[in-house]
């Protein structure tokens, strides 16, 4: 008897904007693993030395070249829009999740690309995205979570 699993990685952006005088704004599209984060997969299951460090920043920028799987970084990371993300999982579930809040003062612009990375600068990307443009005022805040659903 021959079992046949497959396991799929899908990911996902949800990105909130609230405006200096409360709107908000609600982004969500799919992303890409791009072939460095497949890679990363491997070398955090199986290598047993110098095992590659957590996925623990997400980057915001304002490049609109579209996401192609061999790409490395993000294509115009914004000056300071790269964050410290916060990582959550429910043991049992299929799903963990990056968050990542750029406050009033940080990544103003106009945004239109996201990325997880494995570190404060360069590191290893592990997905990418664009979007139509997200304007970030200066006094507004964005909060980006990025999903991740295996299956």
């Amino acid at each position: 008897m021959r079992l046949n699993e497959a396991l799929t990685l899908k990911g996902a952006m949800t990105a909130v904007l609230t405006k200096a005088d409360g709107t908000v704004e609600t982004r969500y599209k799919d992303n890409i693993i791009v072939n460095a984060g497949f890679d990363f997969i491997a070398d955090a299951i199986g290598k047993v030395s110098s095992r590659p460090g957590c996925m623990n920043h997400i980057a915001v920028g304002t490049g609109t070249t579209a996401a192609a799987a061999t790409q490395t970084a993000l294509v115009e990371e914004m000056t300071g829009g790269r964050l410290a993300a916060t990582y959550a999982h429910t043991a049992g579930t299929k799903v963990f999740t990056l968050t990542a809040n750029f406050n009033a003062g940080v990544a103003t612009g106009a945004i239109t690309e996201v990325g997880a990375f494995n570190a404060a600068t360069g590191g290893t990307m592990f997905d990418r995205l664009t979007f139509a443009v997200i304007n970030k005022g200066a006094l507004d805040t964005l909060a980006v979570t990025l999903t991740f659903t295996m299956s």
